[in-house]
């Protein structure tokens, strides 16, 4: 294997770059997969502080590999673009960012320490706390890193029992999350305190939780080169699930789609790569830079399609350090309703307006909901952490918290949008809260859509959904999740409605769908069909296309009793001898009353013009066939006879006894059907 000054390529420490002797060209040289990956804890920890403290030298100590690559750095004796290298320790693997600290690159920094779960904070002895420290402190904060290690660099120009530098460092920390981090003081001239703080590190990280594997993948890119033999190559630190050699995956936020051809981590050549870990992918089919359409560039993720696509709005938390409450510069001055601002998230940085709609514009120490608008759409997730810096990037103004990933520019100022927003920022980590909040303002949801683009596991979307249906708060019907208050007083209002209906028009089979959707007036209409089969469940039925209450029985309205009696009289007085439906009802409320009477089965349409009561029909019919049981076989005359009735009855009588399949012509007779 040939080393990268022969290759020609500076490539970073993440790779080992090798000759194939049989093809003559470079490719990645694989190396023993790792066969204990799952008994190593992996981390990531990034560097920070002032440029020329020495956080490239201390990595090159504790690692053997100098971070800087590029000549340009060399030249300059500072750090420019990020750096990696790899801290193996016992039972820990830990891959190092060594970040810029020049003012000139703090975007640079920050696409560094996006994902990190330590900090190994710098600061030189002899400088001491300057404008940069301060400054990686603060975006440290907003990123949520509560873990870190300082190193007193340079310790070798400070008397060996001297505590100056210690205490000012400490003082310095006061009031940050970093305030007990431990001190130690280092040299990489005469090696002084390295083993110390390899210890340090390793003890800090003992309590640190694992990083978590909820099924969603996310590498944001922070490099990208073409080797050739071997095609595109990403690399980025791997957080929320896994990553295969095979996998189809999609790069974000242009939505393309490739696949991955193999998977190194921490120069280890592997089939599977787990979250916490510098990880680099061969994606041979996708080509390098934003010029090429579907390329890829820092800034891009790798992920899943089924977590959705980008959007260019996104419901926040922002926060403004209370540490600028010290400072005079540019950077403390109050946050305003649409400032143009450059916005740090992951490994890329998007231009974006800011939109505070209430409470004012945002100053040091304080909090504010507002809306990110970006000028193109941005991948994030509900939970992610991201920097505001000003428009010239030579600031950095907020740090925040996604609340809404895909958030919507025209309910923003309404009040339920506020009160979603309200309790989303005062436990944005607490599912259940969320859900609830959710449900609150939209009342139902798609069980397969919620929360896609979040930090929560399907495993932790399903035990709090469990969790809520049980105690009432939600209710989950197939597909949906309904909120449980919003659900039940759906269903009162509905049966209240059957039954309003039932009491105006007793007479009719219950209230029509179509008027119930209306009176309804659901968030989404795939709901009705939801909140029908749930009454369904609850004492009611769909008989066509309405709806009635189980309890209830047909009954004429009381202005059309009179009629019914008088209709029943009517056929009652020659039972089989019934008057024409004309002579029945010969005017409006008449024929309401015989169609209700049809309609409940009290009356027996013959024909068109021919009606009879049910009871009616039903001796008839036992008549004839006690006849034609006797006789074999009888004409439509003998049987009008037998019934002393009328050729305009028997007809249709008869007809419709053949068609029920009691009785069958047979040439000018009726016999008995066989069945």
């Amino acid at each position: 294997m040939f080393g990268f000054g022969h290759s020609g390529l500076d490539i970073l420490s993440d790779f080992v770059i090798g000759h194939s002797p049989l093809t003559t060209q470079w490719r990645l040289y694989r190396k023993p997969a790792i066969s204990s990956v799952l008994s190593i804890r992996n981390y990531i920890i990034a560097t920070a502080g002032h440029v020329d403290h020495g956080k490239s030298a201390l990595v090159k100590a504790l690692t053997g590999t100098d971070p800087d690559r590029l000549p340009e750095e060399k030249a300059r004796g500072i750090t420019i673009e990020l750096g990696f290298a790899n801290l193996t320790l016992p039972g820990l693997n830990l891959g190092i960012v060594d970040v810029p600290g020049h003012e000139d690159f703090v975007k640079n920094m920050v696409a560094g320490v996006g994902s990190i779960d330590l900090a190994l904070f710098i600061v030189a002895a002899d400088d001491g706390w300057m404008p940069q420290t301060e400054e990686h402190l603060q975006i440290l904060t907003y990123l949520g890193v509560t873990r870190a290690v300082v190193a007193l660099t340079k310790g070798d120009l400070l008397p060996a029992n001297d505590q100056t530098g210690p205490a000012a460092v400490r003082e310095w920390l006061r009031g940050s999350p970093f305030a007990d981090a431990p001190i130690v003081k280092t040299s990489v001239v005469t090696g002084a305190g390295l083993d110390e703080l390899k210890q340090e590190l390793a003890q800090v990280l003992a309590s640190a939780p694992p990083p978590r594997d909820i099924e969603k993948p996310r590498l944001p890119v922070d490099r990208v080169f073409t080797l050739r033999g071997v095609g595109t190559v990403v690399t980025g630190t791997l957080s929320g699930g896994q990553l295969r050699r095979g996998q189809g995956v999609v790069i974000q936020p242009k939505g393309t789609a490739t696949r991955i051809r193999s998977v190194q981590s921490h120069g280890q050549d592997v089939e599977i790569s787990y979250p916490g870990t510098r990880t680099a992918l061969n994606l041979p089919d996708v080509a390098v830079g934003e010029e090429h359409a579907g390329g890829v560039q820092r800034g891009d993720t790798v992920t899943l399609a089924e977590f959705g696509k980008p959007h260019d709005t996104a419901d926040v938390l922002l926060e403004k350090s209370p540490r600028l409450l010290q400072e005079e510069s540019p950077s403390a001055r109050p946050l305003k309703d649409g400032t143009l601002v450059r916005v740090h998230h992951s490994s890329a940085n998007y231009p974006a307006r800011v939109v505070i709609p209430w409470d004012g514009p945002l100053p040091p120490g304080g909090r504010r909901l507002a809306q990110l608008r970006f000028e193109s759409p941005v991948f994030m997730f509900a939970g992610d952490r991201f920097i505001i810096r000003d428009w010239s990037e030579q600031m950095t103004l907020a740090g925040g918290i996604v609340l809404e990933p895909d958030a919507s520019r025209r309910r923003l100022r309404t009040t339920h949008e506020r009160e979603f927003l309200r309790q989303r920022s005062e436990s944005p980590d607490d599912l259940r809260a969320a859900i609830v909040a959710l449900l609150q303002r939209d009342k139902a949801v798609k069980r397969g859509t919620l929360f896609v683009k979040s930090r929560f596991s399907s495993g932790d979307i399903s035990g709090a959904v469990d969790a809520l249906a049980g105690a009432g708060g939600l209710v989950v019907s197939g597909d949906w999740i309904v909120q449980g208050e919003f659900f039940r007083q759906a269903c009162a209002r509905a049966a209240d409605a059957i039954r309003a209906e039932h009491r105006a028009h007793p007479d009719r089979a219950g209230l029509a769908l179509t008027e119930l959707r209306r009176v309804l007036e659901l968030p989404d209409p795939a709901l009705f069909d939801v909140l029908v089969a749930s009454l369904c469940r609850e004492g009611f039925a769909q008989t066509g296309a309405a709806i009635r209450d189980l309890k209830h029985r047909l009954a004429l309205p009381p202005q059309l009793e009179a009629v019914g009696k008088k209709l029943r009289v009517a056929l009652n007085t020659k039972p089989f001898e019934p008057p024409s439906r004309k002579e029945l009802a010969p005017d409006a409320p008449a024929l309401q009353a015989l169609r209700f009477l049809v309609q409940t089965g009290e009356v027996i349409e013959l024909d068109a013009d021919t009606v009879m009561l049910a009871d009616h029909y039903g001796k008839a019919a036992e008549l004839i066939k006690a006849h034609l049981q006797k006789s074999g076989g009888a004409t439509a005359s003998d049987l009008r006879q037998l019934l002393n009735t009328n050729r305009r009855v028997i007809i249709p009588l008869l007809e419709r006894l053949d068609k029920e399949g009691l009785t069958a012509r047979q040439g000018d007779k009726r016999v008995l059907k066989k069945k």
